[in-house]
């Protein structure tokens, strides 16, 4: 009867899983640039990303610190001039614990929100003509 728990309990633990920070960010920067005013992330000076435009880095102005099962998420983001900073910030807060959490299991401990910019919205084509 031995033998048969023993097994048993190795049908259980199967083995790990094992989540990389970079794997987080992607997700954490995709889940912060659905929300409408967010116009990009911010990188910071020297990354490598600046280095090659042409490359979209979802990840970029991304910090995630990875503990046992919980993150901390720091997001260097840019919006749109004349949102409601506060009203957006909440909002990608609460779009990226949500989806990071659902996807990964991780809880997510803080989200941490970093406005870099503000952007002027691009005009449209009809108000160039005015």
């Amino acid at each position: 009867m031995e033998e048969n728990r023993q097994f048993e309990d190795l049908n259980e633990e199967i083995g790990i899983v094992k989540i990389s920070d970079e794997v987080v960010s992607v997700i954490a920067g995709l889940a912060a640039s659905e929300i409408k005013g967010i116009v990009e992330m911010s990188s910071k000076t020297g990354e490598i990303s600046q280095l090659f435009p042409m490359k979209k880095n979802v990840s970029k102005g991304v910090k995630v610190t990875l503990e046992e099962n919980s993150t901390t998420i720091d997001l260097h983001v840019v919006v749109e001039y004349g949102i409601n900073i506060t009203e957006v910030s909440e909002k990608v807060q609460k779009n990226v614990k949500r989806t990071v959490e659902t996807m990964t299991g991780l809880t997510v401990s803080a989200v941490n929100i970093y406005v870099q910019n503000v952007i002027l919205p691009k005009p449209d084509k009809e108000e160039k003509e005015i």
